[in-house]
């Protein structure tokens, strides 16, 4: 039995985990993960049910619980629901894992504003807004991970807004574990290096890719399957990683 499955067994019911942007990508790898753990799965999206749906079929295949609900992150009312439907889905809330997010390149003086708009609308706001709802409805021994990104350290040319958006997670997270004081939930962020998912090979040539993949010492790009890994710890067995950024990034830095 997992470590994850025996805390399930100790406090005698089934944990449930609610994942943003659940749909494709890491979401979708971090969803399965926390499923065969043992958890019962909130598979959030914003606009694609067609592939929320697959990550649920995915799910049930496995034998595991999960149940697909809709909202855009940034609009508390539509945040609420989702939380709403998992609850009433499954019984509670134990874990939030918030991985929803976009991404929009380029370089600072030619960057539209009106862009910047809406990538700090989903990625700040967004993230704000998952977080209060977390932290009023998750469960005592629960755990809230929100993602950032190691460009924040990299400091990647085009990447400005991006890691700006990401910046403002990574001040949230302790702030939060301390607000959380004495209720039990652990309130870390995880911040994937280069990997391959959709969102990150997107208009990159073949030779961009090749080059980040070969910047960390264990060379090659991280897989979704990395980051959920990262992820289950943090949901699970690491209950005294507290309040921390974690750079799941194959020691690119």
């Amino acid at each position: 039995m997992s470590e994850i499955a025996q805390v399930a067994e100790t406090i005698g019911t089934v944990r449930v985990a609610l994942v943003t942007g659940a749909s494709g990508g890491i979401g979708r790898a971090v969803a399965q993960r926390l499923a065969a753990e043992g958890m019962a799965v909130g598979v959030h999206y914003a606009g694609n049910k067609a592939a929320a749906d697959e990550t649920v079929a995915a799910i049930e295949a496995g034998g595991g619980r999960a149940v697909a609900v809709a909202g855009d992150v940034a609009d508390e009312g539509a945040t609420a629901a989702a939380f709403d439907a998992v609850e009433r889905a499954f019984g509670g809330i134990d874990v939030v894992v918030h991985t929803a997010g976009v991404m929009v390149l380029g370089p600072v003086a030619d960057y539209g504003l009106d862009a910047f708009d809406r990538l700090t609308r989903t990625n700040v706001r967004g993230t704000f807004v998952v977080a209060q709802q977390a932290a009023r409805r998750v469960r005592a021994g629960g755990a809230v991970v929100t993602f950032s990104t190691s460009v924040t350290r990299l400091s990647f040319p085009g990447y400005a807004a991006y890691a700006a958006s990401k910046g403002a997670v990574e001040a949230l997270t302790p702030v939060l574990a301390r607000e959380l004081r004495g209720r039990d939930i652990t309130v870390n962020t995880v911040a994937p290096g280069p990997t391959a998912t959709p969102l990150f090979l997107e208009g990159k040539d073949g030779e961009t890719i090749a080059r980040l993949a070969a910047q960390p010492p264990l060379e090659r790009l991280g897989t979704p399957d990395d980051i959920a890994e990262t992820v289950a710890f943090l949901a699970g067995p690491g209950r005294w990683v507290n309040g921390q950024v974690l750079f799941a990034n194959g020691g690119i830095a």
